[in-house]
């Protein structure tokens, strides 16, 4: 930790856990390397060390060792963003760049050495209790990025690019077509490399994929 770092945002609670201070930033930074490092065995003790900050700061900023959890899962998960476009000019070209896109951000997440160690440690701690971390995962991880990329198929659908009756099924389907089986094969510790050009296709692949199920043969006007 540099000196600087150390200087910055005043000791506030975390508000927004997309946008923390970069102090608090370099707080959840360090929570995820110490799960990278020990697994599930991490104390507040040990995360103040580590980011040579108080206890009382860390209970001030995320209120006690679950809050602290939650801030750093939804801090990785923030990380995984749709695509950028103009919802006035939503087009098929558009609507592809923003789905390949957030799968290739997506994947790019997931097999982060972070983010494989916070899904190990969550995994754990579901199996025996030992926290609600399980729980916290998949309402920060899973179920938030559903709710950003699922306006983008909403808005595809508006637009007459796509076809589809049930949201969360549409999502559910593109999700699984992006994930293929490398989230479950990082987790066990295949030594799968994902290298940026190997996202880049298989986020592509994915793409062209789900449009051809679910994409509309001759796109309709989008709704007055």
């Amino acid at each position: 930790m540099t000196s600087a770092a150390r200087t910055l945002a005043p000791e506030t609670p975390v508000t927004d856990p997309a946008e923390p201070t970069a102090r608090q930033a370099a707080v959840l930074d360090a929570v995820l390397a110490l799960m990278q490092e020990q697994g599930g065995q991490l104390t507040m003790t040990a995360v103040a060390r580590r980011a040579s900050c108080s206890k009382e700061t860390l209970y001030k900023w995320f209120g006690d060792r679950d809050g602290l959890l939650t801030a750093t899962v939804q801090w990785q998960a923030s990380r995984v963003r749709a695509g950028r476009y103009d919802r006035q000019k939503l087009d098929a070209s558009s609507l592809r760049d923003s789905l390949r896109d957030f799968a290739a951000n997506w994947l790019s997440v997931i097999s982060s050495a972070t983010s494989i160690a916070l899904n190990r440690v969550a995994i754990t701690h579901a199996a025996s209790k030992q926290s609600n971390l399980g729980q916290i995962v998949l309402e920060n991880g899973r179920f938030a990025i559903g709710d950003r990329l699922k306006p983008v198929l909403e808005e595809g659908r508006a637009a007459g690019l796509l076809q589809f009756d049930d949201t969360e099924a549409a999502f559910r389907t593109f999700f699984g077509l992006a994930g293929r089986d490398v989230q479950i094969r990082l987790l066990l510790g295949d030594a799968l490399t994902l290298g940026k050009a190997e996202i880049a296709r298989d986020a592509a692949v994915a793409t062209d994929q789900f449009l051809t199920l679910y994409g509309r043969k001759h796109p309709e006007p989008a709704a007055a």
